[in-house]
């Protein structure tokens, strides 16, 4: 078999200015270990770090090179939580698991912080808190349920007003915000060659240029195909999130993959950059487009939403970002803007991340619907303790079974409708 061609990064300020990547050769042999994994991404990476830690044989197979995708090309956010509320979380999956879900997904920045801590990854990891902003009463009144919801159950969180936000963010935009103080941010691709290489100073195996082809069940265990080698594991975990192709039947049509884009600036001066986010908090607006920024350790100012629903390479391709940059703080006018990049990131229908395990010794996790940094991070300790302790091994998240989208070859026209009504409602304040 012919491998295909490698793709070089997205155009990104993060493949300019990352730490320089550990080698992930080519798979060249065959190979028997006790779980493979299809996806070099953070679940992947963090999954086969976690297995690695505690003696067990993992393998990761990237078609790429670690962190290729929407991990190491996001927004750089290490963001807590689930997109639900929690009262809806255990409304949704009852007190017991619900409670569960709620401690671990607004656990994960922590998480991943003490992590990168431990490993001593060289990331630019900062957690300087989360904003979840609102510009319109209605999205304000939500993000205080929000708030008043997570205090009620003890967490680190507040709710700011007005005069609080302009302090905060250098701008008279937002009427109320909840803030987070686990939140955080991190440089995503020196993050992912650090995630990378910390697992395979555990012990595990991290193959790039390694697209999975092909994968059945041979005997008592399963065999995955790539351009090179074949590999047989005890145990497969399907980690392909916002790429997932057909490689399981109907899992594809599960996921919608969604492109978000981002610009950046060059370096600001010492004054405009403090005058932007001068906490260097991270800030998502709620909106039904959400628009996220951050001010990076380097002073740039990083701009992140809904864009084309394809491949960009140049900041004029989400003008739109650079131009509400300007509304937001017109001291940027003039500023000049180095990069925009995107990636696809895997949005579920029902906005939870899914677990799936649709055969014997199969396990699937995707669908972070934005939220991956931190949580695809502690899913990996999640799912490792699933692959190593099976079915009698609870994890903190449902695993459910899968469920093809409705009329999924559809998704493209609908995601275009999807964002344009959105703008309009968020305009409108609906």
């Amino acid at each position: 078999m012919n491998a295909p061609a490698r793709l070089p990064l997205p155009p990104s300020l993060y493949a300019d200015t990352a730490v320089a990547p550990t080698a992930t050769p080519p798979l060249d042999i065959d190979k028997n270990v006790s779980v493979a994994i299809v996806g070099g991404g953070f679940t992947g990476l963090s999954t086969a770090l976690h297995l690695a830690e505690q003696g067990v044989e993992a393998l990761v197979l990237e078609a790429q090179e670690p962190g290729w995708g929407a991990s190491g090309n996001n927004g750089g956010q290490t963001n807590p939580g689930l997109k639900h509320d929690p009262d809806q979380i255990e409304a949704d999956f009852g007190p017991e698991l619900g409670r569960r879900m709620i401690e671990f997904s607004y656990g994960t920045t922590n998480f991943t912080h003490d992590l990168i801590r431990r490993y001593q990854i060289p990331c630019e990891a900062r957690q300087k808190g989360t904003l979840r902003a609102a510009y319109n009463e209605v999205s304000a009144a939500a993000i205080e349920r929000t708030a008043q919801q997570c205090i009620r159950r003890g967490m680190p969180v507040s709710f700011l007003d007005r005069e609080q936000l302009r302090e905060m963010t250098g701008t008279d935009r937002y009427i109320g915000a909840m803030l987070d103080a686990r939140g955080g941010d991190l440089h995503p691709l020196s993050y992912a060659r650090g995630l990378a290489r910390a697992a395979m100073s555990a012990g595990a195996n991290v193959h790039g240029e390694t697209p999975a082809l092909s994968l059945r069940r041979e005997s008592s265990r399963w065999r995955i195909e790539t351009p090179r080698a074949a590999v047989h594991a005890e145990k497969v975990l399907l980690a392909t999130n916002g790429f997932t192709d057909d490689l399981w039947p109907a899992l594809r049509r599960t996921i919608v993959p969604v492109f978000s884009s981002i610009a950046a600036t060059a370096p600001l001066s010492d004054e405009v950059a403090r005058s932007i986010m001068p906490t260097r908090s991270v800030l998502y607006e709620s909106g039904h487009i959400t628009v996220y920024y951050r001010i990076d350790q380097h002073g740039r100012l990083l701009m992140g939403g809904r864009g084309p629903m394809r491949w960009i390479n140049s900041p004029s391709d989400v003008a739109y970002l650079i131009r509400y940059a300007e509304r937001l703080w017109p001291q940027l006018k003039g500023v000049s803007w180095t990069h925009g990049w995107n990636s696809r990131l895997a949005i579920t229908k029902d906005h939870y991340p899914h677990v799936h395990e649709p055969a014997e010794d199969i396990l699937i996790s995707l669908g972070c619907n934005g939220r991956g940094v931190a949580l695809s991070t502690a899913m990996g300790a999640q799912l490792a303790r699933r692959l190593i302790g099976g079915a009698k091994a609870e994890i903190d998240m449902p695993i459910t079974g899968i469920k093809p989208i409705p009329m999924h070859a559809l998704w493209p026209v609908a995601v275009t409708s999807a964002v344009i009504t959105g703008r309009v409602r968020d305009r409108l304040g609906i």
